[in-house]
């Protein structure tokens, strides 16, 4: 059996995108999947990066493409009332009740949360909602020092492995990043020889010929 770690934080669109792919991309797999609540922000801050909502044209071209994608596919998705918006609490409530449930939150849970956010055009932090989904989810405590800690550490487990983006899944070490990274992902687990051990670790070898000051 494969044992998958999928890195995902409810802030993005495309992590729920492909969220919603994933079942079919592995369709026929024998998979563990572990879906991990990370910190999108931290793994900015680390890699140096801003967030595609964060650069105005980006952000324009995001939520275009997103949209679009998500009829493509037949969901009923819609960007929450505003956006970026501050995903902590929403993280931390999966982290508990995966907490709760003696491990990582499973498919369900994440399923809610991402229908709060990307299916209902709502404020996605708004306090009384946020608090209403606890409530929905069974959770009653999210603040505590554990599901902090939780958190962080699936961050830092994130950025050891290389995942600088979400949605991620991490594969006997390799990233797999996107929505668009998911058929790869399922070519990998079926053996082909263009992923083979060699040929992935080629793309390592390629020289920067410029890099641009920071």
């Amino acid at each position: 059996m494969h044992q998958l770690d999928v890195y995902l934080d409810f802030i993005s669109p495309y992590a729920y995108l492909g969220f919603h792919a994933l079942p079919e991309a592995l369709e026929g797999q024998s998979v563990s999947v572990n879906y991990k609540p990370v910190l999108f922000a931290g793994m900015l801050k680390h890699w140096g990066q801003l967030g595609p909502a964060e650069v105005p044209p980006k952000k324009v071209w995001t939520f275009r493409h997103v949209l679009w994608l998500g009829q493509q596919a037949g969901r009923s998705m819609q960007a929450p009332a505003a956006h970026p918006f501050n995903p902590l609490a929403l993280l931390r409530i999966a982290v508990a009740k995966g907490l709760a449930q003696g491990g990582d939150p499973n498919r369900e849970t994440c399923r809610a949360i991402f229908e709060h956010v990307w299916e209902t055009g709502l404020p996605a932090d708004d306090a009384q909602r946020t608090a209403d989904l606890a409530q929905r989810l069974h959770v009653t405590d999210w603040n505590t020092d554990a599901v902090k800690q939780r958190l962080r550490e699936n961050t830092e487990a994130a950025i050891a492995a290389g995942v600088f983006g979400v949605p991620s899944v991490v594969w006997q070490g390799r990233v797999f990043w996107g929505v668009d990274g998911l058929p790869m992902l399922r070519a990998a687990l079926e053996g082909d020889p263009r992923l083979s051990d060699a040929a992935w670790a080629a793309a390592e070898s390629i020289p920067a010929a410029v890099e641009r000051p920071r």
